[in-house]
């Protein structure tokens, strides 16, 4: 082989080995969009699908990563698999259930099934017939504390996984490290006024 088709066929290697993962994305793109991308640690398969639709309609990608993207709806299976006991565990796949069969009396098809308009329906109905938070004063709550119900803490505990994430604590909100940056030796100049607690 001579030098000339040497280079050549580095080209095609290197350029294959950098194209790989733009038809790799365009491929999964096309692929089927309610299959499950990794494996539940306690939810089976359709409940997970439910899990990571509700996730992907509530925080869609943007301009900012969306609630599939920070991997919310693993972290959520993996909470529901490590911190609930196994009544929280039976009533969690209950509500689910629920949720599904409410769906499909309304709509004809299990929640993750449905189209982007009907899962809107689903949520403004839900949104409007769910309790509220009760009121909060200095952190407390104001009144008795009563059930908020399924899908109010469901979508609770999925903007709590997205804001909690690394990804959107570091790269999307303003971030300043407790303690903050340390600076030992600086002029006076650049501390400017006396910073209040």
């Amino acid at each position: 082989m001579n030098r000339r088709d040497a280079l050549k066929k580095s080209a095609l290697a290197i350029g294959a080995a950098a194209g790989a993962p733009t038809l790799l994305s365009l491929l999964q793109a096309c692929a089927k969009t309610d299959r499950l991308t990794w494996t539940p640690q306690f939810l089976n398969e359709d409940q997970a699908k439910f899990l990571s639709s509700f996730v992907d309609f509530l925080l869609p990608k943007t301009q900012t990563p969306g609630g599939l993207d920070v991997k919310a709806d693993i972290f959520i299976d993996l909470m529901y698999a490590k911190t609930y006991d196994e009544s929280g565990q039976k009533q969690v796949i209950a509500n689910i259930e629920k949720f599904n069969a409410d769906c499909k009396a309304k709509f004809g098809k299990v929640f993750a099934a449905l189209s982007a308009e009907d899962k809107a329906a689903c949520f403004q109905e839900h949104e409007a017939n769910s309790p509220k938070f009760p009121k909060k004063v200095w952190g407390g709550d104001v009144g008795p504390r009563e059930p908020v119900g399924f899908y109010r803490g469901l979508k609770s505990t999925v903007l709590w996984a997205y804001f909690s994430s690394e990804e959107i604590g570091k790269n999307v909100l303003s971030y300043d490290p407790i303690p903050g940056e340390y600076r030992g030796c600086m002029p006076l100049a650049e501390v400017g006024n006396t910073w209040s607690l």
